[in-house]
């Protein structure tokens, strides 16, 4: 053959096998963007076990935290049982579908919580998984541990109770079984690891429910009920990802990552549901499962009592009805997402809250956002302090994002059983700080480490309110913790708000949800505000403190300078206007100066220049002391009457058109007050 003709049957092969490569490629790009499904992992089964009728501890709930919880004290040695009333562990992440961890780290953006939920979380590759690999990860956590009995699908747990030295003690549990029965199970020590901590309610636990420990005693944050997509395939996704990540709205922030995606706020705010009052979606958590599913965390309920289960019922049903109309409107406005379809909803719903029990401790809101380390420290917390909607017009509070805070072991120990732990987003947490202390890391570092109190507990034969007071002991804890994982060095961190001038009327607002620092902990305290402003601020005061303002205080509050910014006179007016006392800015400066209301360190300064947002929450403040926290509310609701109010002030003052007299020791009671023109 000539060497022309070879070469040529060369270059011909060359180019043939170049075009089939390039034709596999593409084909192969092409059916990967069109592929929507993967494989899920095969479900690893759960152990059966013997039920034997005494255990050294019996955790009840398979939540994630109980499962830590049981896991903990199967290892340091407790013949422990955890017991559930679902055939499936993992709780809020397995069947409520909360697959998005709130991640909380230290300011050098290390995972603060390490041990079991720290293996977790390497598990699962990340802070978003898959729904399976989870029930996986826990079933194999558990069936590993020879000390530990697993007991699913059972009925109601009842606490039998004696008293002894002063303090309850739970002795044994009834638990009815899946054949019907009920089965007596005697234990030392128990751990409630519930969402509701409805063991220790059984119990006579005392607690508050809702947000009623700041003055709202019928407001609860909403709950989710997150569904599943399909019909997205890898181009969809890819497309939703890309407008997720280059949207740079600043007023509409949102971003994404190989299997999450999150944002589209000012999007969903557009949807307009078909009953507003119960039901609304805010911006998109989509995480995407290994079957090409995809979950949405953004489906609000509103006036949801998560103890009712004909109120839990009616939000799932109104969920459902609403998805249909929502999945339009994601299919129409959503990049990526114009195939979806539904796909299904999550067995039960996402409660954000409801009771919190009464510890030894009550994390408050501001050890939070101070950044409080605590000598009994157990676990660590900084995820923001994220206080949902409770209904329409309620935006939500993001009142602050801590550096790192410690959570208390005293936290977990309940007031009145000396016996019981309490973990998870119950446990002894003000409402307010709740709303960060109640993410899953935190629960399951809380539940790792109530496994290991109760292991030490029994062994050194001490109660759990005894132990919290020895040292000795918190210290022996804390350092079988280290030893099995977990980091608990103290920590001290400077927190900007605790050296400012304002800390004592920041921290007082704070303490009743009236400040807002959002994520960047931005108070604006030198921020000059209005006489409206402060006066919205002050009622928002009484009506927590169970205050009935006078009607004719309401009709002055609203017409009295309320887009004037605020100055002392101004300020002492609106807290005379409260007291339906109607008396001019000059006058009423020295009628609280009478009545002793201008602390030392809060002397009124020039008139004429205006208070800023830091100097009105001082206000605040020695408003609601000095007035409010003493006023005397009978059982109907009204307040007391008071004797009159005396004052000498021999003086007089022009106030636009009027000439006012006040007297040497005139007497003053309410509504006979000179009114102002």
């Amino acid at each position: 053959m000539r060497p022309e003709l070879r070469l040529f049957k060369v270059r011909l092969l060359t180019i043939s096998s170049l075009l089939i490569l390039i034709i596999a490629f593409v084909l192969g790009i092409i059916l990967f963007f069109n592929q929507e499904t993967g494989q899920e992992p095969p479900l690893i089964p759960l152990k059966k076990s013997i039920i034997a009728r005494q255990y050294d501890l019996v955790v009840v709930s398979g939540e994630p935290e109980g499962i830590a919880a049981a896991v903990s004290a199967a290892r340091n040695g407790l013949h422990t049982l955890l017991v559930d009333n679902r055939t499936t562990l993992g709780g809020l992440m397995t069947l409520g579908w909360l697959n998005g961890i709130d991640m909380n780290y230290n300011p050098r953006g290390q995972i603060l919580n390490k041990g079991f939920f720290l293996d977790f979380y390497r598990a699962m590759g990340g802070d978003s998984f898959d729904i399976n690999s989870a029930i996986n990860f826990f079933n194999e956590a558990v069936n590993r541990e020879k000390n530990l009995a697993v007991l699913t699908g059972a009925g109601d747990v009842t606490p039998l109770l004696k008293k002894e030295g002063g303090e309850n003690q739970i002795t044994a549990v009834n638990i009815k079984l899946p054949s019907g029965k009920t089965m007596t199970i005697n234990a030392l020590r128990f751990i409630d690891a519930t969402q509701d901590a409805d063991l220790a309610a059984a119990a006579k636990v005392p607690f508050t429910f809702g947000q009623s420990d700041y003055g709202h005693p019928h407001r609860l944050m909403c709950s989710t009920l997150i569904f599943k997509l399909k019909g997205v395939n890898n181009a969809d996704w890819l497309l939703l990802r890309l407008a997720a990540k280059y949207r740079h709205d600043p007023d509409d922030p949102s971003g994404s990552s190989a299997v999450t995606v999150w944002g589209f706020n000012q999007i969903m705010q557009n949807y307009h549901s078909s009953d507003p009052s119960r039901l609304a979606m805010t911006g998109l958590n989509l995480g995407r499962q290994k079957d090409g599913s995809i979950l949405v965390n953004a489906l609000e309920l509103y006036g949801v009592n998560p103890l009712d289960e004909q109120s839990r019922k009616g939000a799932r049903q109104l969920a459902l009805q609403e998805l249909s109309r929502i999945i339009k409107y994601l299919r129409e406005n959503i990049p990526g997402l114009g195939h979806a379809r539904f796909a299904g909803v999550a067995p039960e719903l996402y409660t954000r809250e409801s009771r919190h029990m009464e510890g030894l401790y009550r994390l408050t809101i501001n050890d939070v956002l101070d950044n409080r380390d605590f000598p009994d420290r157990i676990a660590f917390g900084s995820y923001p302090v994220d206080i949902q909607p409770s209904g329409p017009g309620d935006s939500g509070n993001i009142i602050g994002k801590p550096e790192e805070y410690a959570i208390p072991f005293r936290c977990l120990v309940p007031h009145g059983v000396d016996n019981l732990l309490v973990v998870g987003r119950s446990a002894s947490f003000d409402s307010l700080a709740a709303g960060s202390a109640r993410v899953i890391p935190v629960g399951m570092a809380t539940g790792q480490a109530a496994g290991a109190a109760a292991a030490l507990s029994i062994e050194k034969r001490i109660s759990f309110p005894l132990m919290s007071k020895s040292p000795g002991l918190i210290k022996e804890l804390q350092n079988r913790l280290t030893r099995q994982g977990m980091d608990l060095h103290p920590f001290h961190l400077y927190s900007v708000t605790t050296q400012n001038r304002y800390l004592a009327g920041l921290s007082f607002m704070r303490r009743w949800g009236l400040a807002s620092g959002g994520y960047e902990n931005d108070y604006r305290l030198n921020e000059e505000i209005t006489v409206g402003q402060f006066a919205s601020e002050l009622k928002d005061l009484a009506e927590i403190m169970g205050y009935k303002l006078p009607a004719t205080a309401i009709t002055t509050l609203s017409r009295e300078r309320p887009n004037k910014l605020l100055t002392f006179p101004l300020a002492a007016a609106t807290i005379c206007a409260m007291k339906d006392y109607n008396l001019p800015p000059e006058i009423a400066v020295r009628f609280l100066e009478h009545r002793g209301f201008w602390p030392n360190w809060l002397q009124p300064k020039n008139p004429d220049i205006p208070l800023n947002r830091g100097e009105a929450y001082m206000l605040a403040e020695r408003f609601t002391t000095f007035y409010l926290q003493a006023t005397k509310i009978n059982q109907s609701g009204e307040n007391k009457p008071r004797k009159p109010l005396v004052i000498d002030l021999a003086s007089t003052k022009r106030t636009g058109e009027q000439h006012i007299q006040v007297s040497s020791l005139h007497s003053i009671t309410r509504n006979t007050l000179t009114r102002r023109g």
